[in-house]
């Protein structure tokens, strides 16, 4: 008899279409922006071979491959995957993955991690794993960028209750430290009927990743603090931005 996967909140929460509908108005041309740079900065030729791990709905991946890269879109969620093949090219190809999991071993010139998709992991060696796993599918020349908060200035200044509302719903949303984790818990009613979810990113420090990067033979050739990619400051930076090339 096969052994029942344990279903985890990230597998309900971004597989659901309120995830989706909660986060509507994220700064896409920001992010757009910060890809543009991004790409310039670090040189990478038209053509080249990206990763995007953990890629949504593959609105990024399909960016990256309007400028002229080979995109592959890699998400644990299959209703993000189904979505994103929807716009699927000869550049771009989405596949459902779990990032701890070596996709394909020395493939890629690129391999991005972007906007706080890392993390979520209840056991902290499965982020070992999925270091681990983004550098072996990483050419031996190839460079690997880690996009992550800025855990010092998100614990400095946590909100710890909001309301949004997209398309009519009322999301109530409450923040709070529990364990190695920052909780977020989202509670609304939709259609009738009444719904809760939550978001669990592990506290990750400079130094927690330094560990990670250690163990997967990685070498920190910058670290970024913003999209615009302002140096990295412990106490102001938005961001921890991360690139990385093999040992």
């Amino acid at each position: 008899m096969a052994k029942q996967q344990k279903c985890t909140w990230y597998s309900q929460w971004f597989d659901s279409e309120y995830y989706h509908i909660l986060y509507e108005n994220h700064d896409f041309l920001e992010a757009e922006g910060f890809i543009d740079k991004l790409t310039k900065k670090l040189a990478l030729p038209i053509n080249s071979t990206v990763a995007d791990i953990a890629c949504g709905r593959g609105r990024h991946a399909l960016y990256l491959s309007k400028k002229g890269f080979n995109v592959t879109g890699l998400d644990l969620s299959p209703s993000s995957i189904a979505f994103a093949k929807k716009m699927e090219s000869d550049q771009l190809n989405f596949h459902e993955h779990d990032m701890r999991k070596v996709f394909a071993k020395d493939k890629f010139d690129l391999v991005l991690n972007l906007f706080t998709s890392f993390g979520y992991f209840e056991d902290n060696q499965d982020n070992y794993k999925a270091i681990a796993a983004m550098a072996a599918s990483c050419k031996q020349e190839g460079l690997i960028v880690i996009d992550f908060m800025n855990t010092n200035k998100v614990l400095n200044r946590l909100v710890t209750s909001d309301t949004k509302v997209a398309q009519h719903i009322h999301f109530d949303i409450s923040k709070s430290i529990i364990d190695d984790f920052i909780v977020k818990k989202i509670s609304f009613r939709a259609h009738g009927s009444d719904y809760n979810y939550e978001e669990r990113v592990r506290i990750i420090y400079q130094k927690d990743f330094m560990d990670y990067f250690k163990f997967a033979k990685l070498k920190v050739k910058k670290v970024y603090g913003s999209y615009d990619l302002k140096p990295y400051d412990e106490k102001e930076s938005d961001r921890m931005i991360f690139v990385l090339s093999k040992l």
